[in-house]
């Protein structure tokens, strides 16, 4: 799993949500306190993870339900200027995530010049958004011809909201995946935000794609993350860092620092 080690700084990394607010164009965007608000609320959960001791940090655009499909202009535009404006106080690697649109996201990626990137790629879903289709071509062609083929790219191949057109198992979708769309990592998530993921699951998926790195994408906890982890070659953490383990709270440093003690026992033992 040697790119984790190379570019996060470790082998099993803990990589953080920096959850945005509603960006103008989404429903629950806060006209009044408009950019500034987004700016002011996201630097404040970076540094507070930071703090915590986290791997690597992610943005995404959870604030704008309903989900897109296929990015707006105005919330795109709008997410690398959230980016670009607290950057500098980023001391870990970071990624990006535009929910639910994987060309958007590796353009996003490259504006902010991002070492990795996650969304759903591959597959068809029925989901909350309706018939979703994703392309990994078009996502892959772009790193290539904007010249980021060092731009990691992270597979979610179960997704939230959604359930799967057809009936391939979830490790026979990852083994595809890796095989067809050249996925740098592969991620297994619940089937929500902040619900855990399945380790049967997890085991499964590790078997299948040997050699490409296999992430718990969703529902990690200070209660669970010492197991996940003797599985997954790492985490993504959202909802468990925020106050009381709500999605649309601030991030709790306590919370953080407390799960990355846990992390670094696993890690020791």
């Amino acid at each position: 799993m040697t790119w984790l080690k190379d570019r996060i700084g470790t082998g099993k990394p803990v990589i953080a949500m920096a959850h945005l607010l509603p960006l103008p164009g989404a429903p629950l965007y806060d006209a009044d306190g408009g950019m500034q608000a987004i700016v002011d609320h996201v630097a404040r959960d970076i540094e507070a993870l930071q703090a915590g001791g986290v791997d690597a940090i992610m943005f995404g655009n959870e604030g704008d339900r309903p989900y897109l499909l296929e990015a707006s202009p105005e919330s795109l535009a709008a997410m690398a200027a959230v980016i670009a404006a607290v950057k500098g106080d980023i001391r870990v690697p970071c990624g990006v995530n535009y929910l639910w649109d994987p060309v958007a996201t590796v353009a996003l990626a490259v504006a902010t010049d991002a070492v990795f990137a996650r969304e759903i790629f591959t597959g068809v879903y029925d989901s909350d958004m309706g018939l979703w289709q994703p392309s990994a071509a078009r996502a892959l062609r772009m790193r290539h011809d904007l010249g980021r083929d060092d731009l990691k790219l992270m597979f979610n191949v179960n997704a939230e909201f959604a359930a799967p057109v057809g009936d391939r198992s979830v490790e026979a979708r990852a083994a595809s995946a890796v095989f067809s769309s050249l996925a740098d990592a592969v991620l297994v998530s619940g089937p929500m935000t902040g619900q855990a993921v399945d380790r049967s699951s997890l085991e499964r998926v590790a078997r299948a794609v040997p050699g490409t790195p296999v992430l718990a994408n969703t529902g990690c906890t200070i209660d669970n993350i010492a197991d996940i982890l003797r599985v997954a070659d790492g985490c993504i953490v959202g909802t468990h860092f925020k106050i009381d383990g709500d999605t649309w709270n601030a991030v709790d440093p306590d919370r953080v620092a407390r799960f990355m003690e846990v992390v670094s026992k696993a890690h020791g033992s």
